[in-house]
């Protein structure tokens, strides 16, 4: 079973910054685009920022400029860089390959609150 174990969140003033961490277990982390999603209460899940195999990167309308994603393949490890912290921005966030390859983890909470 692939796996995925998501880290770095937590409670964050409105202009914060926070750096989430996503190691992922077996072969095909660095052949496979992959993406953070994050899901909010009430809502669906949703692709905020994805990199592919080759390191090209695309982001949702609500976070660029704000979020970067990076990828590590040495450490089967994916980033993301956000910066610029809205309330907004609150969600549970997650990683998986953009074709969600990877039994989903639990997630990282992310709250940003004054």
């Amino acid at each position: 079973v692939q796996l995925v174990v998501e880290s770095g969140g937590g409670l964050v003033q409105p202009g914060g910054s926070l750096r989430l961490s996503c190691v992922a277990s077996g072969s095909i982390f660095s052949s496979n685009g992959m993406g953070w999603f994050r899901q909010a209460p009430g809502k669906q899940r949703e692709l905020v920022a994805a990199i592919s195999s080759g390191d090209m990167t695309t982001y949702a309308d609500s976070v660029k400029g704000r979020f970067t994603i990076t990828r590590d393949n040495a450490k089967n490890t994916v980033y993301l860089q956000m910066n610029s912290l809205q309330p907004e921005d609150t969600a549970v966030y997650y990683c998986n390959t953009l074709s969600k390859k990877f039994a989903w983890g639990q997630g990282t909470q992310v709250t940003v609150s004054s």
